[in-house]
């Protein structure tokens, strides 16, 4: 991971004051309250997370917004795990993290939880593409040959009310927009897909109710993307989001994304889901002030290059 530089001059601000500014936030873009009938899932690719210097007031808003949700998928956590535990110490202390080990660029996956919300089962494990089934790996019009996954996706089992489910914290290898890189992508997003399938109908599977939960690098939800295709060749669902802008700073690309499968996971989904864009006025307004270059480095360096995204889902109908 390469951190982000600091902003020169060096922005400083007041904890209470954009803390207050993110929940009018939250209000405006009508993220639900939690709930005991539902569960509130996100991903936040957390951005170089134990490489950068974040202060103590950046983890607090961080952790303002992680609090907002009963299960949160993080990509890009680093080796070092001391800013994380830093991070806990801002949420309640029913909060828990589940890691996986670092995978290309030095990243971990894994998930933030809340413990009286959700219990977890038994299984986490990494997925990973056998040499034997790497074969299976390809897709029309998508060049090179699958060798498995720069960064293997982490899944874990859970049970939230009458819901079980695997999660699955994703980050699938990006590189640069070229076409070779996408169509390493593709065949990564094919085998994630091809996985979820295989496991939604399993009859032995762990759990046959699938939640992929991460950072797919997807440049845009349409057939122009041999990404999107490759996802949609397994049948997952990425339902549409209410807000209507990317996951990145400049709102232009669908990077972050959740998906199911039909069964389950789809009849416990509320239709409600959405980003969250924290980057919106008046957070950090006096960065804003200074202008919008200004304002994306503050950003990157104190908070993240990615907006979270969130999906709501039913976990008890009595």
């Amino acid at each position: 991971m390469v951190p982000h530089p600091p902003e020169q001059p060096l922005f400083t601000y007041a904890l209470a004051r954009e803390r207050k500014a993110l929940r009018q936030t939250k209000a405006l873009r009508a993220i639900p309250s939690r709930s005991k009938k539902t569960l509130l899932a996100a991903t936040w690719n957390l951005t170089n997370f134990g490489v950068q210097s974040r202060s103590d007031d950046d983890l607090a808003l961080m952790a303002e917004i992680i609090s907002w949700f009963d299960l949160v998928a993080i990509q890009e956590v680093a080796d070092s795990l001391d800013q994380l535990r830093q991070l806990l110490t801002h949420l309640p202390s029913s909060y828990r993290i589940i890691l996986s080990d670092t995978g290309g660029n030095d990243e971990r996956a894994g998930f933030i939880y809340h413990s009286r919300k959700l219990q977890r089962l038994e299984l986490a494990a990494e997925v990973a593409v056998p040499p034997s089934d790497q074969r299976f790996i390809r897709m029309r019009g998508v060049s090179g040959a699958f060798k498995g996954f720069d960064r293997n996706p982490y899944a874990v089992a859970f049970r939230a009310g009458s819901l079980e489910f695997t999660a699955v914290s994703v980050h699938l290898y990006f590189g640069s927009h070229a076409w070779f890189d996408e169509d390493r992508r593709a065949l990564e997003a094919f085998a994630l897909a091809r996985w979820a399938d295989q496991r939604h109908k399993a009859a032995g599977a762990y759990s046959q109710n699938i939640l992929v939960l991460g950072d797919l690098n997807l440049p845009i939800r349409d057939d122009s993307s041999n990404v999107y295709k490759a996802l949609k060749a397994k049948r997952l669902i990425l339902p549409r989001h209410s807000t209507y802008v990317g996951s990145n700073l400049a709102g232009d690309k669908e990077y972050d994304q959740v998906a199911f499968h039909s069964g389950g996971m789809q009849q416990a989904y509320r239709g409600h889901s959405g980003v969250f864009d924290f980057d919106h006025e008046p957070f950090f307004g006096d960065a804003w002030a200074v202008g919008p270059d200004y304002f994306n480095t503050v950003l990157k360096y104190h908070i993240s290059d990615h907006r979270p995204l969130w999906a709501e889902f039913t976990i008890d109908d009595r």
